[in-house]
């Protein structure tokens, strides 16, 4: 079986100009495919990955897609920039390796978790992800303690037993944007610091005591910062305390050895050679690599069985397309040190959903895995019929 052609997709949108989603389908000679996604729909960096999957498609037409470690070892050593990585060149390596284990699935008629080792568990339980943007089909702004509390009482009425949090996303006034907006590089002074802590106190109150509080902070303060947060926090039990400042391995460390809360963090982190520092110091407790940016299942999942030699837990980062969604499912339900499943607010939205085929959503708090060969999902119509790079050989081609 050889790789014949691949398609590539940057999903522009104007009425949702921040998701840009780059998505690619791998073609073969014996007429099965497979779809795969550079998990950059957000943030700045699409483009550059929508580009970089067009490179590196150029360089596996005529393989074997079950090769996959050949192919990944060869995007990765004899491509210059591949080497230590980052998250443009890993998210373009993720997409071309999440189609062909969607490609290798579908080969053997199975399920990818049946490649990878078998299934531990079923109906994984699944956090409620980024409640500052509330918990509805689409994205709004927590400002209030009110509007924490709703959101968060919304959640669990739904069944989770676990949710997540940016508490410092936005101002209590609307006319007064975004503590994002503030860079953060030394002690939060009280009256900001005590704001912040009264959304965390109220959210426990509202959700009492069996409802676990993941606490997202997206870098956005120094080691400094972080400590006096978490030091803040630490009376209401917090499950763990993500990406608490730019990630770094000597800060991790500083951090987690000065908190009594876990540390979590990998969404920026990028292949094992850059996790095995934090395994060394034992700076972080939970790692969240992307399988969209990471490099994909063939890389992630060596990750995590370092990680089990640590006894750090793993939560694959999931704020993507359902394919990213079905193919977390796939690897999460295999690893014995799985702790908890991400359900980004993305995944309620209808503009994250018409991507693809199918629409997994967890039941309960609870998530099972897709039965159906390869990953569990494809691109959908929708995706399909919008622009494309062709590659076919050294040739590029783009449809409009």
């Amino acid at each position: 079986m050889k790789i014949t052609k691949i398609d590539v997709f940057q999903i522009n949108d104007p009425a949702n100009p921040i998701w840009k989603p780059v998505l690619c389908r791998i073609y073969t000679d014996e007429g099965l495919y497979g779809d795969g996604e550079a998990a950059m729909a957000y943030g700045i960096g699409s483009t550059g990955a929508y580009g970089v999957v067009q490179d590196l498609a150029k360089l596996i037409i005529g393989m074997d897609p079950l090769d996959n470690e050949v192919i990944w070892t060869k995007l990765y050593k004899q491509t210059f920039w591949g080497q230590n990585g980052g998250s443009v060149f890993t998210a373009g390596m993720s997409a071309i390796d999440l189609a062909l284990w969607d490609i290798r699935g579908k080969f053997f008629n199975v399920p990818v978790y049946r490649l990878l080792g078998g299934k531990r568990q079923d109906n994984l339980r699944t956090y409620a992800s980024q409640l500052q943007f509330g918990w509805q089909p689409r994205m709004e702004e927590a400002r209030t303690l009110e509007d924490y509390v709703r959101y968060s009482k919304k959640a669990v009425a739904e069944g989770y037993d676990a949710i997540k949090i940016d508490f410092f996303t936005y101002k209590e006034k609307k006319e007064e944007g975004s503590y994002s907006d503030i860079e953060h590089t030394t002690l939060l002074p009280p009256e900001r610091l005590n704001t912040i802590v009264q959304r965390v106190a109220a959210v426990r109150e509202a959700v009492g005591p069996n409802v676990d509080i993941i606490i997202e902070n997206h870098s956005m303060l120094d080691a400094l910062s972080s400590i006096q947060f978490g030091r803040a926090v630490e009376p209401y039990n917090i499950f763990y305390y993500e990406e608490p400042n730019t990630p770094d391995p000597s800060t991790a460390r500083y951090i987690s050895r000065s908190l009594n809360i876990p540390i979590a963090s990998g969404e920026r982190i990028y292949t094992r050679w850059q996790y095995a520092k934090y395994f060394e110091d034992a700076s972080v407790q939970v790692i969240q690599p992307d399988l969209g940016t990471c490099g994909g299942i063939t890389e992630v999942k060596k990750i995590a069985d370092m990680a089990y030699t640590y006894d750090v837990a793993v939560q694959i980062h999931a704020c993507g397309s359902p394919i990213s969604t079905a193919a977390a499912l796939q690897i999460e339900c295999v690893i014995p040190n799985f702790i908890i499943h991400e359900h980004h607010i993305v995944n309620l939205c209808d503009f994250n959903k018409r991507l693809c085929k199918y629409d997994y959503q967890p039941e309960n708090g609870r998530f099972k895995v897709p039965e159906l060969p390869g990953l569990g999902n494809e691109l959908s119509d929708f995706v399909l019929s919008q622009p494309k790079a062709t590659i076919s050989g050294d040739n590029v081609s783009w449809s409009m």
